[in-house]
């Protein structure tokens, strides 16, 4: 070092301090009144204080920020408006770039919070501050914590969660729920409706499902969708459920004492509940409405507590058990109940003959066939249960019932639309579609006779074979009849059949996933109960362009090689789920005829017989040549 330079010792020299304190004086008042209201745009305004704290040079108005990061046209209107009312105090020729006389300088805090608050440290003291954490000291500004995400009391995340926490609870679950019973679970738990959205918004309570999965709390696999907790969204409901039970716990005098806005909302909407009860059970019977117990909490065996003891439901207490909740009866609709009405696709009263669609209406009606027009996804008549609901005094219409659809759907089947079918390949998927639909019992009525098929584009022993191998290979029932009339006389008989049969029966709704979980003999055998599938469930799975999975739309590959039926595809797809699947087994083998052979001892079907060389070939060229097929 030279000796003509002189050695500098002491503090380093401070930097130069913010151009435009105006400016930051505004943002920092924001900032703390945000914070003071607990809002989180104080995050946004802390942003761009810091921004502003890095520009070196003087603004002149609140639009020259916009090009510092975070501040937007909302931050920038508000600062404009400030410096208008500051020149008309001021006069128009005051300085924005000083602060008024007696001014606190900018920066400094009007709360007593710490250190960590002040906006414009310098960079080496946070440096500095994260070198003192590292190193295990309390110095410097320290970094804040992300808060933890916990949703709001009876909101839709904190539904779902305490729902599918419950769930897991039972002995024997299946660990995840699908949308339609998790929906019907949570409602209880939550304000909001996870199907309708409230008046002037579009969003519903199910609309925070997202948000859980984005904070990594739940997971959603499979398709369709089911829904199952992280190890950190399970983490978080049992806190949540803990919580809950201490609340349920807490006597009234003891919640109204520390009671805020949101629980003292709650109890005024319990007293609302509680105008059936007397004035002895006033106190109790309000409570029981929020501790009733699911029915995921009965079968995981807890028991109430001594606090709930003194508010289970008395014999002579029914009514008021009954009308502060529906719970027990949400699920399944009780003998007598329910109206069974035949519902009718819209496409087989519109377009096309009109004369002829007409005709069956008519015959309907005149029959004095209870049926609704609808649009059915898939097949062309079924029967749905539909519950029995008294109109309320002062609305225009009697409020929805529940819909539970039969096991019972018809496919009907002109001669001329059978052959146009086969022609252009609706035939089979059609078949594919109602085999899947979640109904046991799928029915093909054919109208027309064997004169008919005289002048078709394919003969009349195709026709035949294929309705005999819809009966026999695919196991369809398959009814004939003559002409239009027939066809309504056969459906006035099936819905007088179907509703003598169902009128002494519980019915409880179930899952179109969990079919296999109830014998579909249960009809012969006399069971007291069945159980079935909603109406709104069958007819959005039944969607026909819906999202598919790899392996549906890998089976619908398959089906498209002549010769490969249902049955076949579906034993390709026991051995090998995915076209990638196949690819690999491909590789692995050692020669070409062993690659040829490879599908070929795949047994398919009732009698399980073999695949055959011809299709192993036949699917091995699709996969696996390059070029064009030849």
């Amino acid at each position: 070092m030279p000796a003509s330079e002189p050695v500098r010792f002491g503090r380093k020299r401070a930097l130069p301090s913010c151009p435009n304190p105006l400016f930051l004086q505004w943002l920092t008042d924001l900032r703390d009144e945000a914070k003071e209201k607990g809002l989180k745009i104080q995050y946004t305004y802390q942003k761009a204080i810091n921004s502003l704290n890095k520009y070196p040079l003087p603004l002149k108005n609140a639009k020259e920020a916009k090009i510092l990061q975070n501040f937007g046209d909302g931050i920038c209107k508000i600062l404009d408006d400030k410096l208008q009312r500051h020149y008309r105090q001021n006069g128009p020729n005051a300085s924005i770039h000083s602060l008024p006389k007696g001014a606190p300088p900018p920066g400094r805090t009007y709360n007593n919070n710490n250190s960590s608050n002040s906006l414009a440290p310098s960079r080496k003291r946070n440096d500095a501050g994260d070198a003192g954490k590292d190193r295990g000291g309390d110095g410097g500004t320290k970094k804040k914590k992300k808060r933890e995400y916990v949703p709001q009391q009876r909101s839709g995340g904190y539904a779902v969660l305490l729902t599918l926490y419950r769930q897991q609870q039972i002995p024997g679950s299946k660990g995840y729920m699908f949308k339609m019973e998790l929906q019907s679970e949570a409602q209880p738990l939550c304000d909001k409706s996870f199907s309708v959205p409230d008046l002037g918004s579009k969003y519903t309570a199910w609309s925070s499902v997202s948000t859980l999965i984005q904070k990594n709390l739940l997971i959603k696999t499979h398709n369709p969708a089911r829904y199952s907790l992280t190890d950190e969204g399970l983490a978080l409901a049992e806190r949540l459920e803990s919580v809950e039970k201490e609340r349920r716990n807490v006597p009234v005098e003891g919640r109204r004492g520390a009671a805020g806005p949101e629980e003292e909302e709650e109890e005024e909407e319990d007293a609302v509940v509680d105008l059936t009860a007397s004035d002895e059970e006033s106190s109790s019977s309000s409570l029981a409405v929020r501790s009733d117990q699911s029915l995921s909490e009965r079968a995981s065996g807890e028991t109430p507590s001594s606090g709930d003891a003194g508010r289970l439901p008395l014999p002579g207490k029914t009514q008021v058990t009954m009308t502060t909740s529906r719970k027990p009866n949400r699920d399944c609709l009780l003998p007598g109940t329910y109206d069974v009405i035949l519902c009718v696709d819209f496409i087989e009263t519109t377009g096309g003959s009109h004369y002829r669609k007409q005709e069956l209406v008519k015959e309907l009606q005149r029959n004095g066939v209870g049926f609704d027009v609808r649009k059915l996804n898939v097949g062309d008549f079924l029967w749905v249960a539909r519950e029995k609901v008294a109109p309320i005094p002062g609305q225009l219409r009697a409020p929805a019932g529940r819909e539970l659809v039969l096991d019972y759907i018809i496919e009907r089947k002109r001669m001329d639309d059978l052959c146009g079918s086969i022609i252009d390949g609706r035939f089979r998927e059609q078949k594919f579609r109602l085999k899947r639909c979640g109904l046991r019992r799928p029915i093909y009525l054919v109208e027309g006779s064997s004169s008919s098929a005289a002048h078709l584009s394919l003969p009349e022993a195709t026709l035949q074979q294929a309705i005999v191998n819809t009966q026999v290979v695919d196991g369809f029932f398959v009814k004939r009849v003559q002409d239009v009339r027939e066809s309504a006389a056969y459906l006035t008989v099936m819905t007088r059949y179907l509703s003598k049969l169902y009128q002494n029966r519980t019915l409880v709704c179930r899952s179109r996933e969990l079919e296999g979980d109830v014998p579909s003999d249960e009809e012969e055998r006399g069971n007291p109960s069945c159980s079935l599938i909603s109406f709104a469930e069958f007819n959005h799975g039944a969607v026909k362009n819906k999202c598919q999975t790899v392996r549906e739309v890998f089976a619908r590959q398959l089906m498209q090689i002549s010769g490969l039926s249902g049955d076949k595809a579906a034993a390709i797809l026991e051995q090998y789920g995915t076209p990638h699947s196949l690819l690999a087994a491909y590789e692995k083998c050692g020669s070409e005829s062993e690659k040829e052979k490879l599908l070929s001892c795949i047994r398919y079907g009732k009698l399980k017989r073999n695949l055959g060389p011809a299709l192993s070939r036949t699917v091995y060229q699709l996969y696996c040549t390059p070029g064009a097929l030849t």
